[in-house]
């Protein structure tokens, strides 16, 4: 299971809806409004789009509070992604971390070094001491799968190293609305003029959007020149152009999302923290890491299946081994669901039941 959010595999093995706890969506769905913008919007497919996305950076731009100049859009984050790491002809990547960034460095034929996250999944500062010159270092911010955000002040020192090796920093914040508004890295590097980082974030999971592929970016004029002589032209596609422009004005989506999302989120810590048999790591963002104590993934996958329930099974990252799973956050009635089920698999556990 590379990615989540693959239920077609799955639906003839259940009989009903499936309940997707391995994709990471916000549970609030689409921001109000947004049907009649669709549907206003599709006279907009007899043209092509804006190939420049003037409107779109604009709207992107004051949303993220930095200059038009420093935007780029792209066919959602994992697009960006790509186009960067082609500037690139080192990436080093923490591990474990999105698949992509290791995916995407190796289509390119790039050089790759893994540095691995401490036993807590923090950084180690000191592991980052061999970066080299005009190296490309990825970090999720918060990272995949481990759901935790890079401490303020680890990332100001983490961009004094890169900046002291001369190299460039890619932080992925595709989560960053979901998790709590101690600081904006975008504002952070902002006197800095972004020269040695990129901050990509997407609409595809705080706006529940995974649909549409839309992703941007802020980073130094140069990178926004230097990205636009590799990406292909209208990689962004004209509903998704509408959309962007339209979604970063919802502030009472905005709001309520965070709120939703911070309570439904300490309401799942707690009650899993109850549960024994397994441990819930810590989370900043709108998922959980979970490991399994004398279970595999595919034991628990096995049997949240027979409730409906779709995880996420982590093997993927080959650093977790068998032995952890990913659940997303999602509204109180289906994370009841899946506390219930968690239950039942524990008991069954320890009454040494199997799970065909």
């Amino acid at each position: 299971m590379e990615h989540g959010g693959d239920l077609l595999t799955y639906e003839d093995q259940y009989d009903g809806q499936l309940i997707d706890f391995s994709s990471n969506i916000n549970p609030l769905g689409m921001p109000k409004g947004l049907e009649e913008v669709i549907i206003g919007g599709l006279n907009s497919l007899i043209s092509y789009p804006d190939i420049k996305y003037r409107k779109l950076k604009a709207a992107v731009a004051k949303y993220l509070n930095c200059g038009v100049e420093n935007v780029l859009v792209g066919n959602g984050a994992v697009d960006i992604i790509n186009n960067i790491i082609m500037t690139f002809d080192k990436v080093a990547v923490l591990t474990p971390s999105f698949s992509e960034y290791e995916l995407r460095a190796r289509v390119h034929k790039k050089e790759i070094r893994k540095i691995p996250y401490s036993k807590d999944f923090s950084i180690e500062l000191a592991s980052l001491a061999g970066l080299q010159e005009d190296e490309l270092l990825i970090l999720g911010n918060p990272n995949n799968p481990t759901g935790l955000r890079i401490p303020k002040e680890d990332l100001l020192k983490i961009y004094e190293i890169v900046r002291g090796k001369n190299a460039f920093l890619l932080l992925d914040e595709a989560f960053f609305e979901f998790c709590p508004e101690d600081y904006d890295s975008i504002e952070l590097f902002k006197d800095e003029g972004y020269k040695h980082i990129a901050i990509i974030r997407a609409a595809t999971k705080f706006f529940a959007l995974p649909g549409i592929r839309l992703g941007y970016c802020c980073t130094n004029e140069a990178k926004v020149e230097e990205i636009s002589e590799v990406e292909l032209p209208w990689s962004v596609n004209a509903l998704a152009d509408i959309i962007g422009q339209f979604i970063f004005n919802n502030k009472k989506y905005i709001k309520d999302s965070k709120a939703y999302i911070e309570e439904e989120r300490q309401f799942m810590l707690r009650e899993l923290s109850k549960l024994e048999g397994i441990k819930a790591y810590n989370s900043h963002t709108n998922y959980i890491l979970i490991k399994l104590e004398g279970l595999t993934e595919e034991d628990a996958f096995t049997h949240f299946l027979k409730y409906g329930i779709v995880i996420r099974k982590c093997s993927s990252f080959k650093e977790l081994g068998q032995n952890h799973i990913r659940i997303a956050i999602k509204d109180r009635e289906n994370n009841d669901k899946i506390l219930h089920a968690f239950k039942d698999l524990l008991n069954k556990s320890n009454r040494g039941n199997r799970y065909e």
